[in-house]
């Protein structure tokens, strides 16, 4: 059994860095990060738990690196991981995903929109991930619903307004480029 590292080469799927780099996306655990990859994939033959698992090993490059701290709970399942200072937004090598090389005149415009669209898909997948922890919290203790019934119901409220957002820009893209 042979060790293969690659040195300090650190290479992320462009997806995983899309749904982490997001600025008030902190204190996540590995299924809030899959969610929001499963959403964002859209895509039903992906098996979850294969995922989960992948974006774990994802996560603990990020910890080895010293981007993030992983915090371990009494809780199973609920490691969660947090951004340290040395986290760089700008600086996460990703695997090559796809080329855009479409010289024209609405690139700008485009990518424009696209950043745009990809800043409201990561920020609909943080709100996702904070209803699915509203809802595993309400089955751990349902005593707690009138104190946590509303603020589920504002990230709702706020994944439906996000959503609103993420349509027009993707028919803005449609009309742009058809």
């Amino acid at each position: 059994m042979g060790v293969n590292k690659v040195g300090l080469v650190l290479k992320l799927d462009p997806l995983v860095a899309q749904i982490i780099v997001v600025t008030n996306f902190d204190h996540f655990t590995t299924s809030d990060v899959r969610s929001a990859y499963l959403a964002l994939k859209n895509d039903p033959s992906l098996d979850p738990n294969k995922i989960r698992k992948n974006i774990y090993a994802e996560l603990l490059k990020l910890v080895k690196k010293g981007w993030l701290k992983k915090k371990a709970s009494n809780i199973k399942g609920l490691t969660r991981f947090n951004k340290t200072e040395s986290f760089d937004v700008n600086n996460l090598p990703m695997k090559n995903d796809n080329s855009a090389s479409q010289p024209s005149p609405t690139v700008d415009h485009q990518q424009h929109l696209l950043t745009k669209l990809k800043h409201y898909k990561a920020e609909l997948l943080l709100n996702i991930g904070e209803s699915e922890a509203y809802k595993e919290v309400y089955s751990e203790f349902p005593e707690l619903i009138e104190d946590i019934q509303p603020q589920y119901n504002e990230a709702r409220d706020n994944n439906t307004r996000i959503l609103g957002k993420i349509r027009a820009i993707e028919g803005l893209l449609a009309q742009v480029n058809p």
